[in-house]
């Protein structure tokens, strides 16, 4: 409870806006789950797996238990390990690079580009310069479609091709999005992506899947998350996960993936209208032609050194934002001694000084929205 002098406070993003929308659906399917009590690999996670790739054109869904071990997954279908490169960009969360050294390869850190925030083919094939250079072999790349945007997937498929990389995307945080009349879920050898429930399309814990074409990698991969299973759980073929979909969590997506087209649409008119109200005043979010985003975040750029103080100005009002992210994979602790691509990642250092997230989600509704805008207008205008 706020005092009476304090502004009431924004949810930065609100998921209980949207339990309002589905709650009586979501009891019912969960009632379902407790009545037949298939709590692992259930009857709703073979129809959700159904239904999501059915949604995006793929011709496979494989669920697993988290968007982290969705990449891992992908990567040890094909084979990725020790001496290989894997090349992703260093503005972005850290499990992106952090899957790349669980399966004993090197992650290799590109650039992005300052518009869309998503990598940057010449900074690509900088990165396989300088993984030749060190006697790494180039394997795979792991594109981005950062806060909820497409990469230029065109672009580097066609860089792949040259340099025999497999394309694995990472669509933790734009899956539902496209480029022209393909949804994201189509493009590369896999797609990965997660369920969190803060994602646009998200759980109520973990949860993730990956997303193929291909007949035998989606056999490999349903072996692989169930410890490396052959003919059953006993027969082990392989060296694999443990990581699955629950029942609970699959029955709670097939309700949200029924209104999803509608919540995409919200989001984009949000975000219209955050860009048309504050265009003037800082750098809005750029969509290519053809694309379109989910909008997993509505990420303004405020440069002159004012990020923080706007922030902090913003919280004073009870208005949250999230700053993603405050430090490249570059600098990171934890990652710092890995390669970076030849002529570094400036893009995404200046990034990680000016961007700024703003609230953002389906049922925000334009009264909050306007109370946001008036709040950052008056406090830039000082």
């Amino acid at each position: 409870m706020h005092r009476a002098s304090e502004p009431a406070s924004i949810p930065f993003i609100d998921l209980a806006a949207q339990r309002r929308r589905l709650g009586a659906a979501i009891d019912q399917a969960l009632a379902r789950v407790l009545g037949h009590c298939q709590f692992m690999l259930g009857p709703e996670v073979a129809a959700f797996e159904r239904e999501l790739a059915e949604f995006c054109g793929a011709r496979h869904a494989i669920g697993c238990a988290n968007g982290t071990d969705a990449l891992v997954l992908a990567l040890r279908a094909r084979n990725v390990g020790p001496g290989d490169a894997v090349f992703c960009p260093a503005f972005t969360f850290c499990a992106t690079a952090e899957v790349a050294a669980l399966v004993g390869a090197t992650p290799v850190f590109v650039d992005v580009d300052a518009a869309t925030f998503n990598m940057d083919v010449d900074s690509l094939l900088a990165g396989v310069r300088v993984a030749r250079r060190l006697r790494l072999r180039p394997k795979a790349v792991i594109p981005v479609d950062l806060f909820g945007l497409p990469a230029d997937h065109e672009a580097i498929a066609e860089a792949a091709r040259a340099e025999q990389l497999v394309v694995i995307d990472d669509a933790a945080q734009g899956f539902g999005a496209s480029i022209g009349a393909r949804r994201l879920g189509t493009f590369g050898a896999m797609t990965a992506t997660s369920f969190f429930p803060a994602k646009p399309l998200g759980c109520y814990g973990d949860g993730g899947a990956i997303l193929t074409d291909d007949d035998a990698t989606a056999e490999l991969l349903r072996s692989l998350r169930v410890h490396g299973q052959g003919r059953d759980r006993y027969d082990n073929v392989r060296i694999g996960l443990n990581s699955r979909l629950d029942t609970i969590q699959a029955a709670v997506l097939r309700e949200k993936l029924k209104i999803f087209p509608e919540e995409i649409a919200a989001r984009n008119r949000i975000a219209q209208r955050y860009s048309e109200a504050l265009g003037d005043i800082v750098t809005t979010p750029a969509v290519p032609d053809g694309y379109r985003s989910v909008w997993a975040q509505y990420t303004i750029r405020v440069d002159g050194g004012r990020r923080d103080a706007l922030a902090a100005a913003l919280r004073a009002e009870g208005i949250p934002t999230a700053i993603y992210y405050p430090i490249p994979l570059n600098r990171q602790q934890a990652y710092r001694h890995y390669p970076v691509a030849d002529g570094g990642v400036a893009v995404s250092e200046r990034l990680a000084a000016e961007v700024l997230s703003l609230p953002m989600h389906a049922y925000l509704d334009a009264a909050t929205q306007d109370r946001i805008v008036t709040a950052i207008r008056r406090i830039l205008a000082r």
